[in-house]
């Protein structure tokens, strides 16, 4: 949604305390982090596409250390074709999930050079046809590859940090990137995972947030005030405290005397004198 639209999904016109909510953030998000750049390294789109599907469950400074050797053995979507998987495995093992990940390399690879002539195709259509590459990659190489804007990538930094702002009530990233992308305008949607990325990184952590750092915290619906309190440190209860009735003595339903009963089965045992003479110790 653009600046002056309307979210029919909410029922919310911008221009509302929402909408400019959203702006404010989106303001003080820029000012924060000034420096919008892609955190994967690479040089072309295919060794992007490469390195997005290596990212899967994975950290980009890993990528990055893996990507750095990889791009060095593999120049091409040629070579990555022509290898052997269990080599490819070998080479991206340290990303995780890596005979996955080897397999939609190869294939991705295998399909650029047989249906595109060995270069990345550049429309959303084509690429959500290569192995491995589902929307979210395919904004990521559309953007930063060709430079074309289609929508929003939505990663766990972006889901995370966007329902906590109240940006989107979904969890689906199709769903999240619908929201955003009716939020704000076009020019906002290259860099905007960034800014979230970055804060989420930051300050906005998994599973507690630093919301005494945060400087946004006063346009965030979710934050915290102060951390949270512990089991030890809630105030009592205002209610009166139960009053104590002591204990009376339990007749013995044999002797009918007023002694005490043990209720364990073990004391009883121990302690109890012998009622019954079939039992060195009683009966129970």
């Amino acid at each position: 949604m653009g600046a002056g639209k309307t979210d029919t999904k909410k029922g919310r016109p911008a221009g509302t305390a929402d909408a400019k909510r959203a702006l404010a953030v989106l303001a003080a998000f820029k000012r924060l982090y000034p420096d919008p750049r892609h955190y994967l390294k690479f040089e072309n789109p295919f060794q992007l596409l490469v390195a997005t599907i290596l990212s899967a469950q994975c950290t980009d400074e890993k990528v990055n250390e893996v990507t750095a050797g990889l791009f060095g053995k593999y120049r091409g979507p040629a070579d990555f074709a022509s290898a052997p998987v269990e080599a490819i495995e070998r080479d991206v093992r340290p990303t995780g999930f890596y005979r996955n990940k080897a397999k939609a390399v190869k294939g991705a690879a295998a399909a650029i050079v047989e249906r595109y002539g060995g270069s990345v195709p550049g429309t959303m259509d084509e690429l959500l046809t290569l192995p491995g590459v589902a929307r979210k990659s395919a904004n990521a190489i559309l953007q930063h590859g060709f430079g074309i804007v289609e929508g929003v990538v939505v990663d766990t930094h972006v889901i995370r940090v966007a329902g906590r702002l109240e940006w989107t009530a979904n969890t689906d990233p199709g769903k999240i990137e619908h929201d955003l992308v009716r939020l704000f305008d076009r020019k906002e949607w290259r860099w905007l995972p960034f800014y979230l990325k970055s804060h989420g990184r930051a300050v906005c952590k998994a599973p507690t947030p630093k919301c005494g750092d945060c400087a946004v915290a006063a346009l965030c619906p979710s934050a915290l005030i102060g951390p949270p309190e512990a089991p030890w440190q809630k105030a009592p209860r205002s209610a009166a405290p139960r009053r104590k009735t002591p204990r009376r003595a339990v007749r013995s339903k044999r002797s009918g005397r007023g002694e005490r009963r043990h209720r364990n089965p073990i004391h009883r045992f121990l302690f109890s004198p012998p009622c019954d003479k079939s039992h060195p110790r009683g009966s129970f």
